[in-house]
């Protein structure tokens, strides 16, 4: 059952495959019984969001909202999703992360990462009930709007966001906790829900290294520094971050990395590993989605090593292996979405671990106002920042 809103918000449209995001009045037209209308307090930009702008994700189309990482708190609660959740209610501080169907085998296994229409669900942008999306451009031509990115479209001002999507934060998380720039806490908790998750899920619920092991990240960006952060908690023997911009692997010492490299200074990184590691690392993890760079993790590894694909690469593309040195050395390649996690129980275990100084993902992010979100995109584009925040101010 659908509930009509007639509600008039605001969000960052892009109207065409390439266009700039551009800020529009937008009517929410309803809500179903299985999902939450929520007030956006924080919205984290990722890659992928400016992936999905430029159309290199199937199967989304236009005009679109994106935005997938968003903070903020519930207005509204569907009788499903009440149901779903008994603690969602009007005025709980919420994050939002990836959407499942909740019917196929592997959400019933309480794997929702392996959700068969993970694609559809995600960058489809539309409700996977039946296709349709609760926005309209808020003008006389009425027209639709795909608001359900990641099933939340954090982009929006308020949003009418899937029941799978929301992760309620308990209040004993968010007392007496606030950013020193004087921000609430949820303004480093939104990107929980994507580009923190996956990297410190890479390691923390799929590669699972002990002491015992040695690790290599490719990408010092927020998905690699969360990944680093992540390991330097497991307390492996070896951790090298790899980076072209200097500042992100002085960042990534300060988080517990034992080696850096420079890939720009340094010819063949591969080799520059295996010297550091004596002969090859446990694991190895690209964040950053570039063919060459996820070719070269298999040369990084010992026999017996695994290496895990967690960048988005462009579609299309294909990665070469040396089957025979696969096969002889007994080497893994594996992908991760999402860190394999399921929200509603893995971000409050990285809450948890930032309230005891382990996971400090506050020192990674920078909040600006929604209107300067130009500024913030560029900044993210240029790597002058690792996570630009908007705050809906």
């Amino acid at each position: 059952m659908s509930a009509q809103l007639g509600i008039t918000t605001e969000g960052l449209v892009v109207e065409a495959a390439g266009a700039d995001f551009t800020m529009k009045p937008i009517e929410l037209v309803d809500m179903n019984d299985d999902e939450v209308l929520v007030e956006m307090k924080y919205s984290g930009i990722c890659h992928t969001d400016i992936l999905l702008q430029h159309g290199l994700l199937p199967p989304v189309d236009f005009p679109a909202i994106f935005g997938h990482e968003g903070a903020g708190t519930v207005l509204k609660v569907g009788a499903a999703a009440a149901k779903h959740d008994p603690a969602l209610r009007p005025g709980a501080s919420v994050l939002l992360s990836f959407n499942t169907c909740g019917r196929c085998c592997e959400c019933v296994a309480n794997r929702p990462s392996f959700c068969h229409v993970h694609v559809q669900a995600n960058a489809g942008c539309v409700r996977l009930r039946d296709g349709s999306t609760p926005a309209r451009l808020a003008e006389a031509s009425a027209t639709p709007v795909l608001s359900q990115c990641f099933g939340q479209s954090s982009f929006l001002r308020t949003s009418v966001v899937a029941m799978r999507s929301v992760v309620v934060v308990p209040d004993a998380l968010l007392a007496d906790c606030t950013l020193d720039s004087g921000e609430s806490i949820l303004a480093a908790y939104a990107p929980l829900g994507c580009g923190f998750q996956t990297g410190a899920g890479t390691v923390l619920n799929v590669l699972r290294p002990t002491p015992a092991d040695s690790v290599v990240i490719f990408g010092m960006g927020s998905v690699g520094l969360a990944a680093l952060m992540a390991a330097a908690n497991t307390g492996v023997r070896q951790l090298i971050a790899v980076d072209i911009v200097a500042d992100k692997l002085l960042l990534a010492r300060d988080f517990g990395a034992t080696h850096m490299v420079n890939s720009r200074d340094v010819a063949d990184v591969p080799a520059e590993v295996r010297r550091i590691s004596d002969g090859g690392v446990t694991y190895a993890i690209d964040c950053t989605g570039i063919i060459p760079i996820i070719e070269s993790l298999f040369a990084c590894l010992a026999p017996g090593g695994t290496a895990a694909s967690v960048g988005v690469p462009p579609p299309g593309k294909k990665v070469q292996i040396d089957a025979l040195s696969f096969l002889m050395e007994n080497k893994r390649f594996i992908g991760v979405i999402e860190g394999c996690s399921v929200p509603q129980t893995f971000i409050p275990q990285l809450i948890k671990l930032h309230r005891d100084g382990r996971f400090p993902v506050d020192k990674l992010i920078k909040v600006y106002s929604v209107r300067d979100f130009k500024l913030a995109l560029a900044d993210l584009r240029s790597g002058k920042v690792v996570k630009p925040v908007i705050k809906w101010d």
